[in-house]
């Protein structure tokens, strides 16, 4: 088969030729021949299917490492990672929606408040748990389930300085209160102050905690999120992570340094670049999200993360009913699983008034 230029493909994918050599150098489309005297490079006219893959997942917005996630998946499983992330995209831009009607009630001069039938329109219900794990002798993970709020936070630090963070992060946004149509205020204003009680926690240098916590007013959440613990969503069927980790591997594989699997086994995965350290330097990322009848959440540390798959996450969510033993299964699965590290869990189910 008759090997065609750079040009030539550029043309028949509907991609330049910048593009190409940019797929090449991460690893999405390799030319089928290099010259190695010229460096030139020819496509085989069966590149063209992944070639137009690669466009229209750009198309959505998909960054380029996820990209090549997607190519390395059999079709069915492919299918399902493009879901997810339209599903995560749909969040976001509802989120930026919920925020743009707030500024422009605020900007009109409306308080933006809801009535109270949809302030008490929905209500959950909720469990949380810990486990010290197989190897430490210290507990430093903190979860927290009630009924405006469900929390995990992962403290790191000598001397048990983690354990006293994460603590301090959870008690802190226990004190929040969320009134109708003010979420975002009055968040961006809490976390300094939860931050600061991080900090004044411990005097240790070096201790610090993550955070993924939700916070309900009415038919709303806020999701407040720094480091890598996790946050999912289990909706009509599917199963999306909601948050992103803050850690040094994950923006390599952001940036297309790293494969997924490279990542896995990276010696510095647990490196975080983002957490609440009481510097104020670091502000967790803060979206809202609609809660809707039926939506199951789940946070959790990276004990409970990097021990179990996402599959088995997904099968519990979905075969146990009630949030106790969910939370309960899925830490014994970790520790089946040989996990080293202390786990925090929190399951919130999203339910109607009158819901069992």
């Amino acid at each position: 088969m008759e090997l065609l230029t750079i040009g030539a493909f550029a043309r028949a994918a509907r991609l330049s030729p910048k593009a190409l050599r940019l797929y090449d150098e991460l690893g999405l489309l390799r030319p089928a021949e290099v010259d190695p005297v010229t460096g030139y490079r020819r496509y085989s006219p069966g590149q063209l299917e992944r070639a137009r893959l690669v466009l229209w997942l750009r198309r959505l917005g998909m960054p380029l490492a996820r990209i090549r996630r997607v190519l390395e998946l059999p079709p069915a499983t492919a299918a399902r990672e493009v879901a997810a992330y339209w599903e995560l995209v749909r969040a976001e831009t509802e989120a930026r929606r919920e925020l743009a009607a707030l500024l422009v009630d605020h900007l009109s001069g409306k308080d933006g408040t809801m009535n109270d039938t949809t302030a008490h329109g929905l209500r959950i219900r909720y469990a949380a748990g810990t486990d010290t794990g197989l190897v430490r002798a210290r507990n430093e993970d903190a979860a927290y389930a009630g009924p405006g709020l469900i929390a995990v936070a992962d403290g790191t630090g000598p001397q048990g300085g983690g354990e006293l963070a994460s603590a301090a992060a959870i008690e802190a946004l226990k004190e929040v209160e969320l009134p109708a149509g003010e979420l975002l205020n009055v968040l961006e204003a809490a976390i300094a102050g939860v931050d600061a009680k991080v900090g004044g926690a411990s005097e240790l240098p070096g201790a610090g905690t993550t955070l993924t916590a939700m916070l309900w007013s009415g038919t709303q959440l806020a999701l407040v999120h720094i480091g890598d613990s996790r946050a999912y969503l289990l909706r009509g069927g599917e199963l999306f992570r909601i948050t992103h980790d803050h850690t040094l591997v994950q923006s390599m594989v952001d940036d297309g340094r790293l494969t997924l699997d490279e990542a896995a086994s990276h010696p510095q995965r647990t490196l975080l670049v983002r957490a609440l350290t009481g510097s104020g330097e670091n502000r967790p990322d803060v979206s809202l999200h609609p809660a809707r009848p039926g939506d199951r959440y789940l946070l959790c540390s990276d004990g409970l993360s990097r021990w179990v798959t996402t599959e088995a996450l997904h099968t519990v969510l979905t075969m146990v009913a009630a949030p106790e033993q969910a939370v309960r299964q899925l830490m014994e699965l970790a520790l089946r699983a040989g996990g080293p590290d202390n786990i925090a869990c929190a399951v919130a189910d999203v339910l109607e008034p009158d819901g069992d």
